[in-house]
């Protein structure tokens, strides 16, 4: 049983730690999304297509390229991509909650499945039933 009133969207999670993109792949799966993960920056470029993902959700501090720079890249090119930024650095972005430097929405790890479902209607419009 699907619990989340947004369903069957697309999304990559971007984070260095591999048991963390499994547990958020795990939680989003839950609500019958579709994840891809993929553990830095570099890599989640090689794979981006626009259209391909309804939404990126990316860790801040990552060897290598940062998800600050990651969401800069990609907005830069495609600017309606909706993307939140998953830190445990929250308190370092002025905006915490709140759409900042190149993502929509910042969130606090650790963070609560209600508050990931909380982040993701605030950055992904209702499709129309």
């Amino acid at each position: 049983m699907k619990t989340s009133d947004n369903q069957g969207h697309q999304i990559l999670v971007v984070d260095d730690e591999p048991s963390v993109c499994k547990a958020i792949k795990l939680l989003l799966e839950f609500d019958g999304h579709s994840v891809k993960t993929v553990e830095s920056g570099e890599a989640a470029l090689a794979m981006f297509e626009p259209g391909m993902f309804d939404l990126v959700i990316t860790d801040y501090s990552m060897w290598g390229m940062k998800g600050d720079a990651l969401a800069a890249f990609i907005k830069a090119r495609h600017p309606d991509q909706a993307i939140i930024m998953a830190t445990a650095f929250a308190g370092d972005f002025p905006t915490a909650g709140k759409s900042s430097a190149g993502v929509d929405f910042v969130i606090s790890k650790p963070f609560s499945l209600t508050e990931l479902r909380d982040a993701i209607t605030k950055v992904i419009p209702e499709s129309p039933a």
